[in-house]
């Protein structure tokens, strides 16, 4: 028992801990840059980089960022001071689109796919999450048309989808 343990033991110590890399950074004419540890072609530029990994929690400390005032102190400092400010606009940049203009809000999507209900507007992926793949899928033209089954528990259903792959309409047979 205490061979393997001391035979262990002196296996780990010599186990390599990871320490800085060089790296050579190759540059060729066309600009494209290769990185490798062991050189670069003739025909490429060579630089040599220091690739330096340093354990969490060093001797070095990092700086923290400066904190920022609170943008209703900074508006009762100014206000105090008789200045006027401006106020900050928020901007929305986009929203998340699904493809079918959103017809089926998050909530309303989740409660469908989890009572295993289709509604239109929903997304193929929609429907397979909640129905499963379908058992025979055909198409005529843009229109996709998934063909369920009957089961145990629903009867033979039909989910026909547009060109956008949004539910269209839904059939039960």
């Amino acid at each position: 028992m205490r061979l393997p343990a001391l035979l262990c033991s002196l296996l780990i110590a010599l186990v390599p801990t990871s320490e800085a890399a060089t790296v050579f950074r190759c540059t060729a004419a066309d600009g494209g840059v290769l990185f490798s540890q062991y050189g670069c072609p003739v025909e490429r530029r060579q630089e040599i980089q220091q690739a330096d990994n340093p354990t969490p929690g060093g001797s070095e400390s990092v700086p923290m960022a400066t904190p920022r005032a609170p943008a209703a102190a900074k508006a009762a400092s100014a206000r105090s001071k008789g200045k006027e400010i401006e106020q900050e606009a928020v901007v929305v940049v986009g929203e998340q689109q699904n493809g079918c203009g959103n017809r089926v809000t998050g909530s309303a999507r989740r409660k469908a796919i989890i009572e295993g209900r289709i509604r239109t507007g929903m997304t193929r992926s929609d429907v397979e999450s909640a129905l499963g793949r379908p058992d025979r899928t055909s198409q005529h033209n843009d229109t996709l048309r998934y063909h369920y089954e009957a089961d145990k528990k629903h009867g033979a259903r039909t989910v026909t989808f547009d060109e956008d792959g949004c539910v269209m309409g839904k059939a039960k047979r």
